[in-house]
């Protein structure tokens, strides 16, 4: 048993579907019983977005959900046609007729839930299940979509719904990197991560998987193989693997991630005798905003002040609703969208204090200013302005030396600095 998940890059063109269909068809023939997500080809989401803000559509909402699903089913479509042209039996589902329900957030869903037994009828007589990714049915009967990037969720849902050996995620890039490459060349194939830091990594600006379907990889179990649909690379295999080294000679640093759509937010309210910050984040809750790097001030201060990063693109639908609220207490809200969110992400990280000094110096010594920050054990994140972001990614790549390849042995861990990074 065997899933399979192509994105939008991977079938860009009518050629880069042949090329995929080829690949399932090898597969198919080695005798994998076979369930293959798909994503909208290329641009094709942002199209219709288009389609829709031409006609006035501003948010999410059942008649959106029900015009982005079309992208997804022509790829479906398109590719099992291919399938079939090749010899290859395959049949196009819908994620209502693959079985996926989702909860009823429409633009942002989750999946509640999936019944396979309209794909494992299909693998079961041979065929290859071709189904459409980021889209199931909610309790109404409507098409309810994932969320950008929520095809890979779909892929890691299915796999662990039908017991899959394993889900293989088929990108434009030969697998998850130490850095972007498209900014860094320098940065490193990684051959393997921990399920953890790679779901820091996703929502701290990595764009090769979704959060949320790392989320859900790691709470079922499915290992998730990332490569490229047009080389034969080997890619990055996220599991929870061991291996015979030391732990605590491991490189505690994986990665460094940028983020840039990104807005800073500073909340303040002169009237204290109201604590406003259950009130804000009920209000970015029900927009279904993404909170980071949250500071307040404390219960002794002259005045409320509360700060935290969202994402640029979310600022529009919170910024009327706080601004509302805050004026009710004599209060305002600023909003700064001219800034950078880079991050340092491994393991073990608070373990090991001279990291975030480390981290601060190398920005510092480049002239590279600094504001909020936020650490964990797998994350140290820092706000930078938006058009140092990607020399703050290259300073901090190069301090932690991680264009090297990992240190081995316990000869390493004597070494000096660079055995640990």
């Amino acid at each position: 048993m065997l899933v399979q998940k192509y994105g939008g890059t991977s079938l860009q063109t009518l050629d880069c579907v042949r090329h995929a269909a080829l690949r399932i068809a090898e597969a198919r023939r080695r005798g994998s019983s076979m369930a293959v997500v798909v994503s909208a080809r290329g641009d094709r989401t942002d199209a219709l977005l288009r389609l829709a803000a031409d006609v006035g559509a501003s948010a999410s909402s059942r008649e959106l959900d029900q015009l982005l699903a079309v992208g997804e089913c022509e790829s479906a479509a398109l590719m099992a046609l291919a399938l079939n042209g090749l010899g290859v039996p395959a049949v196009s589902l819908t994620g209502h007729q693959a079985g996926i329900r989702t909860t009823d957030r429409h633009g942002d869903a989750l999946i509640a839930g999936i019944d396979p037994a309209r794909v494992s009828a299909a693998m079961d007589g041979g065929e290859v299940a071709v189904i459409t990714g980021f889209q199931g049915v909610d309790q109404a009967g409507d098409v309810a979509t994932l969320g950008r990037g929520g095809s890979d969720t779909t892929a890691v849902a299915l796999a662990a719904r039908l017991g899959a050996s394993a889900c293989e995620i088929y990108t434009d890039v030969d697998g998850v990197f130490s850095a972007d490459p498209r900014i860094l060349p320098a940065a490193r194939c990684l051959p393997w991560i921990d399920p953890g830091v790679m779901a820091e990594m996703a929502f701290a600006g990595a764009r090769v998987l979704h959060t949320r379907c790392i989320e859900l990889a790691a709470m079922e179990g499915v290992e998730v193989h990332v490569r490229n649909a047009s080389t034969q690379a080997p890619g990055t295999t996220v599991a929870g693997r061991q291996d015979s080294r030391p732990l605590e000679t491991r490189r505690a640093v994986m990665a460094v991630t940028h983020d840039t759509d990104v807005a800073r937010v500073l909340v303040h309210c002169r009237d204290i005798r109201r604590d406003l910050a259950p009130d804000v984040f009920d209000a970015l809750a029900a927009e279904g905003t993404v909170v980071d790097l949250v500071a307040r001030s404390g219960p002794h201060e002259s005045e409320f002040r509360m700060g935290f990063t969202i994402r640029r693109s979310q600022a529009g639908p919170v910024r009327a609703a706080l601004h509302e609220l805050t004026a009710a207490f004599d209060g305002g809200v600023h909003f700064d969208e001219n800034v950078g969110k880079v991050s340092v992400v491994g393991m073990g990280l608070l373990s090991r204090p001279e990291y975030t000094a480390r981290l601060m110096a190398a920005l510092a010594a480049a002239g590279i200013p600094t504001s909020w920050m936020s650490t964990s054990q797998m994350r140290l994140s820092v706000i930078v302005p938006q058009e140092r972001t990607v020399e703050a990614v290259e300073t901090l790549h190069h301090e932690f030396q991680l264009d090297r390849d990992e240190p081995t042995g316990v000869a390493s861990a004597n070494s000096g600095r660079s055995a640990s990074v």
